[in-house]
């Protein structure tokens, strides 16, 4: 599967929720800095000529936002054509599904490995809390490096320690393997959740998010369907070993075709797709072309240099600590609570009220993540036709090809207003759930009522995902990554407990105080919509100023190195370097293009603009470029420096 040709200009930012100087540095600044870089500019100029004499053809009519959106100006938000985003969303969809797959797959397992290993549930049980507590860990690590360093290696990376972690557990023999196993486990698999929702960002327009989301989050919430029907007949026919063998086999299967075709999506490291990959991040099958059809260093644009470095999963507390997103992170956590509790206490409660063995257990999932699939598809159509009815509504132009600038869209309000019906029937499901289980009525009951569960409270979850990531669009992964570790260390300490509270409470009581501490909760969410705007209008404020103290310290330790590679240059070639001089760089020490100006005899300063290295000898360094340049009146250029 080939890459997309280049285009002549990479993408400008992210589909933000800030302005255009809020976004971290393009990759096209370091890739126009090339040799190439001026005749890159030259082609974007027909580009944009191009562009007007379509939209002159395509005539649309002005009172129509969206309809104005779709003229063509200036580079898209992304080069892949259609059929290639579906591809990468598809094989997204399939590595995402193995987190909770996996997660999902050993309940139905619990008492034979209790059983066999000789420990009570209550340390299998354990075994949970601990893959919980790594499931909300790791992606901080793996967020942080497929925003460093790119989406693909930090892919492989985590399903390659996933099917190695595989091996091991299918052939340990006891406890403490299985506890530590179990926890490297959830490391590998709970990488792949952060990277799926980012790859999204890459691609996606927030007009357009929502049913790409949608796509994600039903490969999410099939795992809980149809991972403990899976892991029942394993259990049941080839014993719990086979689980994991299982496991590392469908990795592998998803980790080859994904290293031989799925392209880099990184922004930072590959723009809008149009960014040539370094060696890293390039397919396999885009490494053997280029091995066998070699192209110059010179005539193609060159990546950025992104320092590669240990990830920080600190990074995850800036998105932790800010006001909108913390207040987002904490109620979309107690709504998985409510998540994991129902999926971690089912097979032992239907086990105890209805007697049922492991693959009668994992049938009854199925409503379950039928459910959870339905909210998934439906969540990202009713997102985007929301979105779509607002801009239309206060006159918002929605820009399909370049990405929206969401600092005057009320994205909030457009995304949580079609959450509250979800949440208002969730909480009375979850009840009606509970009290069902207490009074032990017939099983269909509780399986209609599963159903529900899975539309309404995980398609609110599911909502909350895409709005933090609207909200943080510099880093959508880090951003993903704070939603699996709040939501995680909360589920982690819950699960170390809910057995007792059951026991204390009992299974209505149980419910309903979960439920109703959702419906508390809620009023946080009504502070999002009133204040968000201004707390997000606060957090562009502040991150543009940053960038810019950081812009204008760049430019400085750029300056004084090419003054001092400048001066030691010309002491060093003397005579030979008169009438030419070079000020400083217009780019990082990195760049190879420079401002050069030539002065004439009668002290008259003429500019010659923007000028490639490649016209200056190698002795010289691409920061103090020096040329020879023709005196005032005369025809032909003076010698400048000689080898």
């Amino acid at each position: 599967m080939s890459r997309p040709v280049p285009s002549t200009e990479a993408n400008s930012s992210h589909d933000v929720a800030t302005s255009p100087n809020d976004a971290s540095p393009s990759p096209l600044d370091a890739a126009s800095a090339s040799p190439a870089g001026i005749n890159h500019s030259l082609a974007g100029d027909s580009i944009h000529e191009n562009a007007s004499s379509e939209t002159d053809n395509n005539p649309t009519d002005g009172n129509d936002p969206e309809q104005l959106s779709r003229v063509v100006s200036g580079p898209p938000y992304s080069v892949f054509s259609k059929g290639m985003k579906r591809y990468i969303i598809i094989m997204v969809t399939f590595t995402s599904f193995i987190s909770p797959m996996t997660a999902n797959i050993y309940f139905p397992a619990l008492t034979p490995i209790a059983e066999d290993l000789g420990v009570s549930i209550g340390l299998i049980n354990l075994t949970l809390t601990t893959f919980m507590i790594l499931q909300g860990i790791a992606p901080t690590l793996f967020g942080d490096f497929g925003d460093m360093a790119g989406r693909r290696p930090a892919f492989i990376i985590a399903l390659s320690i996933y099917m190695v972690v595989n091996i091991g557990l299918a052939l340990q023999d006891n406890y403490a393997a299985l506890l530590v196993l179990r926890m490297l486990q959830s490391g590998g698999s709970s990488g792949t959740l952060a990277l799926g929702y980012a790859v999204v960002a890459d691609i996606a327009v927030s007009a357009e998010r929502g049913k790409y989301m949608g796509i994600v989050g039903a490969g999410i919430n099939i795992g809980p369907a149809i991972s403990p029907v899976l892991g029942g007949i394993l259990a049941q026919y080839l014993g719990w070993r086979s689980i994991f063998w299982f496991c590392c086999i469908l990795s592998a299967c998803f980790l080859v075709p994904y290293a031989l075709s799925v392209p880099e999506t990184a922004r930072n490291v590959v723009g809008n797709g149009s960014i040539p990959p370094r060696w890293i991040n390039m397919t396999l099958l885009d490494f053997i072309h280029q091995k066998r059809h070699p192209v110059p260093l010179s005539e193609r644009p060159q990546p950025p240099k992104n320092r590669i470095r240990f990830p920080n999963p600190l990074r995850t507390l800036y998105v932790v600590f800010e006001k909108d997103l913390s207040l987002i992170l904490v109620y979309a956590a107690l709504i998985y609570l409510v998540f994991i509790m129902i999926v971690a206490t089912l097979s032992t409660i239907f086990s105890d009220i209805y007697h049922l063995d492991e693959l009668q257990i994992g049938l009854c999932y199925l409503p379950y993540g039928v459910g959870c699939c339905t909210a998934s598809i439906l969540q990202g159509h009713i997102l985007d036709w929301n979105y779509r009815r607002t801009a239309r509504k206060i006159g918002f132009t929605i820009d399909y090809r370049r990405g929206d600038d969401l600092s005057k869209f009320p994205i909030e309000r457009v995304r949580l207003m079609p959450m509250v019906p979800m949440v208002a029937v969730g909480i009375c499901t979850v009840i009606a759930y509970g009290w069902v289980l207490e009074y032990r009525l017939p099983l269909p009951v509780p399986l209609v009522l599963l159903f529900f569960v899975g539309l309404t409270v995980v398609g609110s979850f599911n909502i909350l995902s895409t709005l933090i990531m609207d909200l943080y669009p510099q880093a959508p992964a880090t951003a993903v990554a704070a939603v699996n570790l709040v939501r995680c260390l909360m589920g982690a300490g819950m699960t170390a407990f809910i057995e007792a509270m059951i026991e204390r409470l009992g299974r209505g009581w149980n419910f309903t105080f979960w439920a109703l501490l959702v419906l508390v909760a809620s009023p946080s969410m009504y502070l999002v919509l009133c204040w968000g705007p201004g707390w997000r209008e606060a957090r562009r404020v502040r991150l543009a100023k940053k960038k810019a103290q950081k812009e204008e310290e760049q430019e400085g330790r750029g300056q004084a190195l090419a003054s001092e590679q400048h001066q030691a240059t010309s002491e060093q070639h003397g005579p030979s370097l008169e009438g030419a001089h070079a000020v400083s760089p217009a780019a990082p020490e990195e760049c190879s293009v420079v401002e050069v100006h030539a002065y004439t005899e009668k002290g008259v300063k003429a500019n010659y603009g923007q000028l490639d290295n490649t016209i200056a000898t190698a002795r010289v360094p691409p920061s103090a470029v020096e040329c020879a340049f023709p005196q005032e009146g005369s025809e032909e250029a003076q010698p400048g420096i000689k080898e």
